[in-house]
C-alpha cells in the first residue's frame, strides 16, 4: 500500500490503476511504450542481465560494489522496494532524486496515454529512461518474474546474462516443475552472449544447458567451470586453474559465498572481452567484498525502536526470505548460530503473502525454531491471516501462535526464558515494514 508522502506517490497510485484486465506475461505492453519513448533501452552502457530464484539480489550487490570499488558509475535496477520507490532505481552510483523520479513518471504515464499496462512495465520502463540520460560504465538489472517475458527481457544485447540458483517459486505463472521454471528463466540467454550459472538441480542444468547450446551462447556452470568455496582466509575463487584467497564476503551466511563466486565469475568474463574500463585489482574485488550492502538479507538489527524494547542479551535479525528453498538456507543458517557464540534459542516472526506455499516455508524449521510467532503484513491484501499462517505452521510441525502485531509478535517472545535470536522473516513486504517501523 502507497503512503502518501512524496511527491511521486500520487503518480505510482495512478499507475497501479493501468493494470490490464487479464493479466499474463508478455512483452508487447513494454515494448510499445518503449518504442514511443524513443527506446532508451537502447542508449545503455554494457549490461549484465540477472534471472534466478534465490541469491539475484545478493550477486547484483557484490557485482556493484566491485565495480565501484575500481571506480565505475553503475546504473542498477532492482525489485520489489523495501521501504522507498527510489531504491529500485540507483543511476550511476545514487539512488534517482524524488523529484527526477516524479518527472520521469510522469513522462512515462503521459506517453502511455492511459492504455493498459502493469505497474512492474511503466516503471521498469521509467528506469530504462532515467539510465538513457545518464553516463555510467555498467548496468545491472535484475528481473522480477521469471525471465523470457520479464519486462526487463527487451535488452537485446546484454553484455553477460547471469542465472542464480532455481528452485520452486511463483508456480502459477513460471510452471510446476522445476524444467519448466528454468526455461523461463533461461529466456534470458541472448544469441552469442557469455552466461554464467551458479550450481544448479540437475533437471534444471540440463534446461539451462539445452538454451545455452540453441542460442550458441557460452556457458560457464559452477562447479564445472569455476568454483567458490569456504577457505581459512575466507573464500576461495577458481576458475580455469587460477586460485585466488579472498576475504569472507560481508553479507551472512555461508550461500554467500556461491553468490560471490558467481559475481567474480561475472567479473573476469566482462574484463576478459574488454567490457569494463578499468584493470581488475585484488584489491577492488576484496573491497567489493567486503563492503557489498543489501539490506533485509539476513541483516542484523542493531539499533532502533524495536531492537532497544528488546531485553538485555536478545538479537533481532531481518530476511526477506518468502519460498522453500530460501526457508532451507535460512534453517541451515540457525544451524551454524546452533555452534556459534553466542549459542541462542532461534525464535522465528513471520509474515507472508497468499501467493506462496506457507507450509513448505515452515518445514524445513521444524526441530529448529524454539517458538514462531505469525503476523499478518500491515496494509496488504494478499497478506495470509495471522491465525491462518499460524494453522499452517503447526500442521509442518512448528510450533507457532498468532500474534496481533509485529510488536506484539516480539513482546511475546520475549517473555520466554532467557535471551534469543529473534528472526523476522516470510516476505519482504514484511521486511520493508520492519525497516521502516524501526528507523
Amino acid at each position: 500500500m502507497l503512503v502518501h508522502d512524496r511527491v511521486y506517490d500520487p503518480i505510482l497510485t495512478r499507475m497501479q490503476a493501468l493494470f490490464p484486465k487479464r493479466s499474463d506475461l508478455a512483452l508487447d505492453r513494454i515494448e510499445r511504450l518503449l518504442a514511443a519513448l524513443g527506446h532508451p533501452e537502447n542508449q545503455l552502457p554494457p549490461i549484465v542481465h540477472i534471472a534466478g530464484t534465490n541469491g539475484k539480489g545478493s550477486t547484483l550487490a557484490y557485482l556493484r560494489a566491485i565495480a565501484e570499488a575500481a571506480g565505475m558509475r553503475v546504473h542498477v535496477y532492482t525489485s520489489p522496494h523495501l521501504v522507498r520507490f527510489n531504491e529500485r532505481i540507483r543511476v550511476a552510483g545514487e539512488l534517482i532524486g524524488d523529484t527526477e523520479l516524479a518527472r520521469i513518471l510522469e513522462e512515462c504515464e503521459r506517453v502511455n496515454a492511459g492504455q493498459p499496462i502493469t505497474f512492474f512495465e511503466i516503471t521498469n520502463a521509467a528506469a530504462f529512461l532515467a539510465f538513457a540520460r545518464h553516463k555510467a560504465d555498467l548496468c545491472l538489472l535484475e528481473t522480477g518474474l521469471g525471465g523470457r517475458y520479464d519486462s526487463t527481457n527487451v535488452v537485446r544485447n546484454p553484455a553477460l546474462t547471469l542465472i542464480t540458483t532455481i528452485s520452486y517459486d511463483h508456480e502459477s505463472w513460471l510452471g510446476d516443475t522445476l524444467a519448466e521454471i528454468a526455461g523461463n528463466k533461461a529466456g534470458i540467454i541472448k544469441r552469442g552472449v557469455p552466461c554464467i550459472a551458479s550450481a544448479q538441480d540437475p533437471e534444471a542444468l540440463a534446461v539451462i544447458a539445452a538454451a545455452a547450446h540453441e542460442m550458441d551462447a557460452p556457458l560457464s556452470v559452477e562447479g564445472t567451470d569455476w568454483t567458490a568455496v569456504e577457505s581459512p582466509r575466507g573464500m576461495r575463487f577458481e576458475r580455469w586453474r587460477k586460485a585466488m584467497e579472498l576475504p569472507r564476503p560481508v553479507l551472512p551466511g555461508a550461500h554467500q559465498i556461491g553468490n560471490a563466486g558467481l559475481a567474480l565469475a561475472a567479473v573476469f568474463t566482462l574484463n576478459e572481452a574488454g567490457v569494463l574500463p578499468f584493470a581488475l585489482t585484488e584489491r577492488a574485488i576484496a573491497t567489493g567484498l567486503t563492503h557489498a550492502e543489501w539490506p533485509a538479507r539476513l541483516q542484523h538489527l542493531t539499533r532502533g525502536p524495536l531492537v532497544e524494547a528488546l531485553p538485555k542479551g536478545w538479537e533481532l535479525w531481518l530476511d526477506g526470505a518468502h519460498n522453500p528453498a530460501a526457508a532451507q538456507v535460512l534453517a541451515r543458517m540457525a544451524q551454524e548460530w546452533a555452534t556459534a557464540s553466542p549459542r541462542l534459542p532461534l525464535d522465528l516472526v513471520v509474515g507472508m503473502l497468499d501467493t506462496k506455499d506457507a507450509r513448505r516455508f515452515f518445514a524445513p524449521f521444524a526441530g529448529v525454531a524454539r517458538a514462531v510467532r505469525t503476523v499478518a503484513i500491515p496494509g496488504d491484501p494478499h497478506a495470509v491471516p495471522a491465525e491462518a499462517l499460524a494453522a499452517t505452521a503447526l500442521s509442518a510441525g512448528v510450533p507457532a501462535q498468532a500474534s496481533p502485531s509485529l510488536a506484539a509478535a516480539l513482546a511475546d517472545l520475549t517473555r520466554a526464558p532467557g535471551p534469543a535470536r529473534a528472526l523476522i522473516t516470510g516476505t519482504l513486504r514484511l521486511a520493508g515494514t520492519v525497516l521502516a517501523e524501526n528507523g
